[in-house]
């Protein structure tokens, strides 16, 4: 008696996927190094990550040498408050996220957006936060093809079940690249840039803004100041890689 068409079809779909998988196994998203499956690091690369679960400032994330206590801020943060309200981010910026960083953004690596997600997904917080990446201008979406925070938003929203708006901020004019620009002038040139396209569809909702890299915070605060205009609640950051301060000169190269 032949066997069922549905048990055929589901032999093919599972020999398919047997010999995908032994001609192009799952890498380590980081080296390269064939792992056990997708999205994991292998040892090495692993235990290079930097992960930011310490002590750190409740409003930008800096990192404290010891615990302050709940709610603590930085002297920064105390002194001048950024527009966010709080910001997480899942590694400290360094070799292997940056790699990850640029081969997203530059590299036409978009499964590496899933990659990411994964990471955040354990810090992302409240399940009723509305998820909304940083956007970037439409001539550079045509350029890249992509908006590599729309990705992360996008796996992080199916991964969490968390509500994702892709197109609640609007860059409204083009920017130069931040890459080369000190903490004052890239406040100066991010300013004004953002717009929220329906205040109503973010009027008292709590928001999960999304970005790959946290350099120094300019372009989140602009985003947080443009939802706060148009009624959001609170706005919290969250990203793959936070720079260390003394790491900023160095990670310029980066941005957008």
């Amino acid at each position: 008696m032949a066997a069922p068409l549905a048990t055929v079809a589901s032999g093919l779909r599972t020999a398919a996927a047997a010999g995908i998988a032994f001609a192009l196994p799952p890498r380590c998203p980081g080296c390269g190094t064939v792992t056990a499956a997708d999205h994991d690091f292998c040892a090495s690369c692993w235990q290079s990550l930097d992960f930011q679960d310490g002590p750190a400032c409740e409003t930008c994330g800096l990192p404290f040498a010891v615990d302050q206590g709940p709610g603590a801020r930085c002297d920064r943060c105390l002194a001048d408050p950024p527009a966010i309200d709080g910001m997480r981010a899942a590694v400290a910026y360094g070799d292997i996220p940056r790699r990850i960083a640029l081969r997203l953004k530059h590299g036409r690596r978009p499964g590496l957006a899933e990659t990411i997600a994964r990471r955040l997904q354990r810090i992302a917080g409240p399940a009723d936060a509305l998820v909304v990446p940083v956007p970037l201008h439409r001539w550079r979406i045509w350029s890249r093809g992509y908006n590599q925070s729309a990705l992360i938003g996008r796996a992080l929203a199916r991964r969490t079940g968390m509500a994702f708006a892709p197109d609640t901020v609007q860059r409204v004019r083009a920017t130069p690249s931040l890459g080369g620009h000190g903490r004052s002038a890239r406040a100066r040139i991010v300013q004004s840039v953002f717009a929220v396209r329906d205040p109503a569809a973010v009027h008292g909702r709590d928001i999960l803004l999304i970005d790959d890299v946290f350099t120094t915070g300019a372009t989140a605060n602009a985003c947080a100041h443009a939802l706060k205009r148009a009624g959001a609640g609170g706005v919290r950051l969250l990203c793959w890689a936070r720079v260390p301060l003394e790491g900023v000169e160095d990670a310029r190269a980066i941005d957008n």
